[in-house]
């Protein structure tokens, strides 16, 4: 069949992303010894859907309590190792980590969107599952978590360079994001694959539908054609962009949070200009 290279590419892909995760797992026991109590497998390589060419390889640990002044700098430190590698998927390792009270948002909580993600998603590496009996975050600090992270990661970028000074990479996190973020604050859920084909199953067509399938596929398949991918960003950036913030700033005031919700507006207003 026409696609089966494709699918091998795809296949051998979650192969060497597993492969990474071994080796930071690896890295990370010898390092943390029993201090490491469980480390788990996140996002696309957990849940499905993962794209060597432009999906992160997330993995999360969890240490033994109590917290120690020295973790962080030696979580980061081990990360950075890993990444210096040279291999493109070891660049692409993505560590989150706490304690156990982390996984209940307590002492140095893991931040709510991949607490969640752990508890749906997490496979286990290494160790013991520690995630019985607790429960998800509430759908308000999903909220909040998520309008704080796309204030600091796509506000000021929807609108930018052209594809190849972006890279393909960048482009599929613009322009799924804000349909993940929206598919969170509706469902409870994490936005994974599942948000897009909602999104795009829609009863009406949705703002951006045609820019966030070509999006998707350029996950497996990079675009080849930069007049093609200017002309769908140019009409279909906005809108979508623009039914995200309306979304979130009504969502934000029903919270109570009209501080995040004014600089929604103003995120909103500069690209009305």
């Amino acid at each position: 069949m026409a696609n089966e290279p494709h699918v091998r590419v795809l296949t051998q892909g979650v192969e060497r992303g597993h492969a990474v995760l071994a080796d930071a797992v690896a890295a990370y026991r010898r390092v943390l010894g029993k201090r490491l109590l469980a480390a788990y497998a996140l996002g696309s390589l957990a849940h499905g859907g993962f794209s060597p060419l432009v999906s992160d390889v997330d993995l999360a640990l969890i240490l033994t309590d109590p917290l120690g002044k020295a973790d962080s700098a030696r979580v980061k430190a081990v990360a950075w190792g890993l990444r210096a590698k040279g291999s493109a998927l070891h660049g692409q390792l993505s560590v989150f980590w706490g304690i156990p009270s982390s996984l209940a948002g307590l002492r140095r909580p893991l931040p709510a969107l991949d607490r969640l993600d752990l508890l749906e998603h997490g496979l286990l590496l290494l160790g013991e599952d520690v995630r019985g009996g607790l429960l998800p975050p509430a759908r308000n600090e999903l909220l909040v978590t998520g309008a704080l992270f796309a204030l600091e990661h796509l506000a000021g970028s929807a609108i930018g360079p052209p594809p190849r000074a972006r890279g393909v990479g960048r482009l599929t996190k613009l322009v799924p994001f804000p349909v993940r973020l929206l598919y969170t604050a509706e469902t409870g859920r994490v936005g994974a694959n599942d948000a897009a084909e909602h999104y795009l199953a829609a009863d009406t067509a949705p703002p951006g539908a045609s820019l966030v399938a070509a999006a998707l596929a350029w996950r497996t398949v990079p675009p080849d054609n930069d007049g093609a991918v200017l002309s769908l960003l140019e009409y279909g950036i906005r809108p979508l962009y623009l039914h995200y913030i309306d979304d979130q700033r009504a969502r934000l005031e029903s919270l109570g949070r009209h501080d995040l919700a004014e600089v929604f507006g103003k995120w909103q207003g500069q690209l009305l200009k």
